[in-house]
């Protein structure tokens, strides 16, 4: 009888030292993703670019990023995953510097696009690392630290974009990325391992180019749909057919090929099936609303960027608390009883946001975005922990990047959801106050008995004044609704299996990169 050898993992000096570059790379792409959206006006005038030309700043990241994402599980088993963070990391701080250097749209374009194909990596990887060098009793504690990480973009992004462009210029809000970029891939280069590479099938051209362009067909449906009123437009009616016989080709090639770029056995896997729609759904409640909200205390409540910062901050605190608690709870409570309080506690922050005004308080916002802080640290860390404690580690790459790839699909839909709701309701509202302010209205006479319709100064100023009302009842409307999804979202969790840390057969764990 063979005795199977003890894992030895690394010691916790060198898995900390692992984790600060690698956490650095994947804080830097999760912060980059919406850093530029509040720089944009900038670039624009100093790029003498029209509006919609200088989305395609935004569009070239997310839709190189939505190609380029699922493609890192396949490279890292190809190549090597340390050859692929150190090729990514080295990349990304390029490509953010020639975004910096750009003297014209077409180059920030390009490097925009080179940026997100060499940033898409480092969220998932980083991942698969912290999974792999942990035991699977840390796993929990592991995937807070990631966590923190990945939530840090929807936080901080706006908030140093709007400082770094208003304090020095919209090209530092891609200059900051060097000295971490630098200091990161040092520290890989220095301290990740490199371990024996598996025996790779073929590379799956036909799975990978037909995912590709339904991916970027989503995406850029997703992206210029609002600008162009949707499907009223032939260039995403173009971008919808493309999309539909895309994944059409995809599906079917993944269920009757052999070999294929994405693996039916991921999926066979309850908990990351399960795991999967949740991430979509995640990416829709919680990462989505994160710059509505940030956009209504700025430009409804009249925040600046700085005290836009110092109010979301609780939000960052409370995801901090959580997530430190939860490393602790895992090992008490069943992991869907944490998921169901962390669902119950950001569909609270949800209808909490939907009953402010114009008028809340400073306090009132601070306690709302800790409570969703509290709620968030709870779903992220719990729900990556089951998702991969049943996956074989086999497929840990490949279910990395499948797993983020869903987090950016839901982000990127939810978005698109949540904005075009958004317009409905302000336009529903808009069109209702408007309906109000005539003569004969007995209640406009009350409140303003001294209004001048003849006034054009006055007509301007109540004109003003009714689009700041309903844009704010655009933003309470959309709460509601994202508090409706998450109630909606709870009873998913009943249909996972909980498998504990010590039920986990700890010889079939890679370990040591």
């Amino acid at each position: 009888m063979s005795t199977e050898l003890p894992i030895e993992y690394p010691p916790k000096p060198r898995r900390l030292m692992i984790t600060i570059p690698t956490m650095m790379a994947l804080t830097m792409v999760a912060v980059d993703s919406t850093i530029a959206n509040v720089a944009l006006p900038h670039m624009q005038a100093s790029l003498s670019a029209s509006q919609e030309q200088v989305l395609w700043v935004l569009t070239s990241y997310l839709v190189a990023g939505a190609i380029a994402t699922p493609l890192s599980g396949w490279l890292a088993g190809r190549v090597g995953r340390k050859n692929v963070m150190l090729f990514s990391v080295a990349g990304f701080t390029l490509a953010s510097m020639l975004c910096g250097l750009a003297g014209d749209l077409q180059t920030i374009v390009f490097a925009r696009f080179l940026q997100g194909a060499c940033g898409a990596s480092l969220i998932p990887l980083s991942q698969a690392i912290q999974l792999d060098i942990n035991p699977p009793h840390e796993h929990a504690k592991a995937m807070a630290i990631f966590s923190m990480g990945t939530l840090a973009g929807p936080i901080i992004g706006p908030t140093l974009g709007g400082y770094l462009t208003d304090a020095l210029s919209w090209r530092w809000v891609f200059f900051i990325n060097v000295p971490f970029g630098i200091v990161s891939f040092i520290g890989m280069w220095v301290f990740l391992g490199r371990r024996k590479l598996r025996e790779q099938a073929p590379f799956d051209k036909f799975g990978f180019f037909t995912l590709s362009i339904a991916l970027a067909s989503l995406q850029l449906i997703l992206d210029r749909g609002e600008h162009l009123d949707w499907f009223d437009s032939d260039e995403i009616r173009i971008y919808g057919l493309i999309l539909v016989i895309a994944a059409y080709l995809s599906i079917v090639h993944m269920m009757t090929a052999r070999d294929t770029f994405i693996k039916p056995a991921l999926f066979k896997d309850r908990n990351f099936a399960i795991g999967s729609i949740f991430s979509v759904l995640i990416g829709i409640f919680t990462l989505a609303t994160m710059p509505m909200i940030v956009v209504m205390i700025q430009s409804l409540l009249g925040y600046s960027a700085f005290q836009t910062g110092l109010v979301s901050m609780p939000r960052s605190i409370g995801a901090m608390i959580s997530m430190f608690l939860v490393t602790k709870l895992v090992s008490v409570f069943d992991i869907r009883v944490l998921l169901v309080a962390g669902l119950s506690l950001i569909g609270a922050g949800m209808l909490l946001n939907s009953q402010v005004d114009l008028y809340v308080d400073e306090n009132t916002l601070v306690f709302i975005g800790f409570i969703q802080g509290l709620g968030t640290g709870l779903m992220f860390v719990p729900l990556s922990v089951v998702v991969f404690s049943t996956l074989s580690p086999s497929l840990r790459n490949e279910g990395a990047s499948m797993y983020a790839l869903t987090r950016n699909i839901g982000n990127a839909i939810g978005i698109s959801i949540l904005q075009y709701q958004y317009s409905q309701y302000a336009a529903a509202s808009r069109e209702s106050l408007v309906q109000g302010v005539r003569p004969d209205n007995p209640i406009l006479q009350y409140a303003r008995p001294d209004f001048d319709f003849d006034s054009v100064q006055n007509l301007v100023r109540i004109k003003a004044e009714i689009a700041r009302q309903a844009a704010m009842v655009g933003d309470i409307s959309v709460y509601h609704l994202v508090f409706l999804i998450t109630i909606a979202t709870t009873p998913l969790v009943l249909l996972m299996r909980v498998k504990t840390a010590n039920k986990i057969d700890l010889a079939t764990l890679p370990h040591g990169e």
